[in-house]
């Protein structure tokens, strides 16, 4: 063997034994938990809570840290940009998965190659709210009145291309249903316009809106779940209502670069389901409508790819477009 190839041999069996020793050795530094949203919503607290839990199991700190902005495209940039060894990732969500490759022709990433998928974290079922006044007590009786006013009802949403405007425009392709789409700049100021009539009807995610529909200031007509849920027993699913095969949460999920070793996915996703397994987090995280999201890599993968094609023809055929 001529020097220069013994050089390149020696070479690379010592990177892979470096490689090697790194990966075996991990996590021997912090973790960095990117969340794509600002502090103190439900994001961040899912978050928060799952890096204490995380933290145990690891031997090592998980650091929360913010990077919101640009309908989670900048903490998603900064996630697969990160070197591919697991000290740096992070939270990705319908919208960072599903919703934006449908919606921008341009991105930053790609939703299918750019990133390591490591588990699931929570969803969160939406649930279809009317401001109480409204006329309607059930959903033949909101369907009927829609399609008597078409175009009259108004519905929010916290803002275009978010879960809760994706899942109403699934609801009016369902339901041939002609509803007024409202958009807000979040959810906080849509929930305030719902609860004061300003706008008539809504999707809703639970952990913000639960207790304005247990103190009575919203009137849920269906879930969008395939069973009832436990902490709003008497509201219908969304079949149960007349409306079959429709289901709409908002979820999240687990994520790394592209390229993460094998070995540091399978560790980062064993302690990820270990934290979401810990009972006084399923019953806080229950507590509140979300509901825990244990999967292997495999299977977050698969439904990722399954989210993908079912909210890209929705988005497509509704079209939605933010670029």
């Amino acid at each position: 063997m001529k020097k220069r190839q013994l050089i390149a041999v020696l070479g690379a069996a010592l990177l892979g034994t470096g490689l090697a020793q790194a990966q075996a050795a991990f996590p021997a530094q912090p973790v960095k938990w990117v969340v794509p949203y600002a502090p103190g919503g439900t994001t961040d607290v899912i978050a928060r809570n799952l890096a204490i839990g995380m933290s145990k199991e690891l031997g090592q700190t998980v650091v929360v840290e913010n990077k919101p902005g640009a309908a989670t495209i900048i903490g998603a940039t900064q996630i697969v940009r990160s070197p591919a060894d697991g000290y740096t990732v992070g939270t990705a969500d319908s919208g960072t998965l599903a919703f934006n490759p449908a919606m921008y022709r341009s991105l930053s990433y790609d939703a299918q190659k750019d990133f390591s998928f490591i588990g699931g974290l929570g969803r969160m079922p939406l649930v279809l709210a009317v401001h109480p006044d409204f006329p309607a007590k059930n959903m033949r009786e909101f369907l009927a009145h829609v399609r008597s006013h078409p175009g009259e009802v108004t519905s929010g949403s916290s803002g275009p291309g978010s879960p809760l405007h994706v899942a109403l425009e699934l609801f009016k392709q369902r339901t041939g249903s002609n509803l007024l789409h409202v958009p807000y700049k979040g959810s906080a100021p849509a929930l305030q316009d719902l609860m004061a009539g300003q706008v008539q009807t809504m999707f809703v995610d639970l952990p913000p809106s639960l207790s304005m529909i247990k103190g009575g200031k919203l009137r849920v007509l269906a879930v969008a779940t395939p069973q009832r849920m436990a902490i709003l027993p008497d509201v219908p699913t969304m079949a149960e209502a007349g409306v079959p095969g429709f289901e709409a949460y908002a979820w999240q999920g687990f994520v790394g670069p592209a390229k993460l070793p094998a070995p540091v996915v399978q560790r980062l996703n064993k302690d990820l389901n270990a934290a979401l397994a810990q009972p006084a987090l399923r019953a806080k995280f229950e507590e509140i409508g979300i509901q825990p999201m244990a999967m292997t890599p495999r299977e977050f993968g698969d439904f990722v790819r399954s989210e993908q094609k079912l909210w890209s023809e929705v988005i497509r055929s509704a079209k939605i477009q933010l670029d």
